[in-house]
């Protein structure tokens, strides 16, 4: 509270915060505009008779698009397609070497990495888009429960919307670019978040007050949001921790001047592959069940997989879930942070870490300690992932709770975020405001 009582008090900050809060308002309106072609009263009936989960895809995307995607808006497709073309791009650098040199080139390599993060991002919107419509059409999106979403069924009309939607994602991308640039945050985390917060408050109301106002429980209520204040403290404790690695530079005579001699510490967090494991092992979980949403429920193994697999509360699903968390947490973790080029860049500039030899030891020391951090991470994010099916099969909720394991992390992570990003910036400019009064003293003299 008081970072933002400084903020709202600073000129330069409270236009920030205003031009964040513009683009958030058009991006909420965008959620709701309908695409053309679609039958907007049905949709509406076909929303309010599905269910989904925060934990499978198709409630996973919906969620990431503030409702959006069940809408049909013009924004449905929302973030997905970024989020997706981010983490391909970053993926890649291990397959293809000119992503990797790129990466090392430093600001012109990034921002050549941007612009194909771009393209792809488009072209997932095309891909998507199309799935997402065809899907609608035959009644999959909804369970099978709505069928009629998409009156006019020509080739051109669904081109139309094809085009609209990936305009609609286009846009998205030019805002959130927009707030990173010309508000507090990055942008595109902040569109998650306020997606995430629109589709979050409302259903943990409902939780309590009921879809009619009297079928409600209070007891519940106060329960989960119990559970949810203490998992999001505990979050924000293990996302704030560090495992300090002290590093010693030796000095190094360059021309005339002494360079170096000073220690510091190499930080490496607890959960370092973020929410990326979640997202990922959801979403190839919800690829059989988008499978067998096409084959005969007669046949068996569809059977199968909608009684495991489509089921999040299933030993099949919570097994594989975990299996699939743990995986991408060391392998995501690999890609990001690489123990050889630390230790070669170490090495480079005279750096060492005391105790252990320069060069491989250095890199087998950090593999060693990154392995450690990396299976109290993979169990941090298996308890934060885990809780809220715990809290479903309890309280027998139904799939009714308002928030999972992705969003918790999400929320938290994006909130820290865009208040270290606040708190820095507010005390940029009350350095700055501090050395112009002094300067304009001494000029006075």
């Amino acid at each position: 509270m008081r970072t933002l009582i400084q903020a709202l008090r600073t000129k330069e900050l409270r236009r920030k915060i205003l031009f964040v809060l513009g683009i958030i308002i058009i991006y909420r309106i965008g959620s709701f505009i309908p695409t053309p072609g679609v039958d907007y009263s049905v949709v509406q009936k076909c929303v309010s008779t599905v269910t989904t989960s925060s934990e499978n895809f198709v409630g996973l995307v919906n969620l990431f698009s503030g409702g959006a995607m069940l809408q049909l808006s013009i924004f449905a497709l929302g973030v997905m397609p970024y989020i997706t073309a981010s983490i391909v791009v970053q993926l890649l650098r291990v397959v293809i070497p000119r992503f990797e040199a790129l990466h090392k080139e430093g600001q012109s390599g990034e921002t050549k990495l941007t612009q194909y993060t771009r393209y792809l991002t488009i072209g997932l919107a095309v891909l998507q888009s199309t799935t997402i419509l065809v899907t609608a059409r035959s009644g999959a999106l909804f369970n099978y429960q709505c069928s009629q979403v998409i009156p006019d069924g020509s080739a051109w009309n669904l081109i139309v919307m094809i085009l609209v939607m990936t305009g609609g994602t286009g846009l998205i991308m030019w805002m959130a670019e927009l707030i990173t640039d010309k508000g507090i945050g990055q942008g595109m985390s902040v569109l998650i978040f306020m997606s995430i917060c629109s589709g979050f408050l409302p259903k943990l109301w409902e939780i309590g007050w009921g879809t009619t106002g009297k079928n409600g429980d209070w007891t519940k209520f106060g329960i989960v949001t119990g559970v949810l204040l203490v998992i999001l403290i505990f979050v924000d404790f293990v996302e704030l921790c560090q495992r300090r690695i002290p590093v010693q530079y030796t000095r190094r005579m360059i021309g005339r001047k002494m360079y170096g001699g000073s220690s510091t510490y190499l930080p490496l967090k607890i959960n370092m592959s973020g929410v990326i494991p979640p997202i990922f092992a959801s979403s190839i979980l919800a690829i059989p069940t988008l499978i067998a949403q096409f084959g005969s429920s007669s046949q068996s193994w569809v059977s199968w997989i909608n009684t495991n697999l489509a089921d999040t509360t299933s030993v099949w699903y919570i097994a594989l879930y975990s299996l699939m968390i743990v995986f991408f947490c060391f392998f995501y973790t690999s890609i990001t942070f690489n123990p050889d080029e630390t230790a070669d860049n170490m090495k480079q500039y005279g750096g060492f870490i005391p105790g252990i030899r320069a060069g491989n030891a250095t890199s087998r020391y950090l593999t060693y300690v990154m392995n450690r951090l990396n299976t109290v991470g993979a169990v941090y994010l298996l308890f934060v992932a885990l809780i809220p099916t715990v809290l479903i099969m309890a309280l027998k909720l139904n799939y009714s709770l308002p928030f999972g394991g992705t969003t918790i992390l999400i929320i938290a992570g994006v909130g820290l975020d865009t208040l270290r990003q606040a708190k820095a910036q507010t005390e940029q400019f009350q350095y700055t405001g501090f050395l112009f009064e002094n300067t304009s003293h001494v000029e006075g003299k």
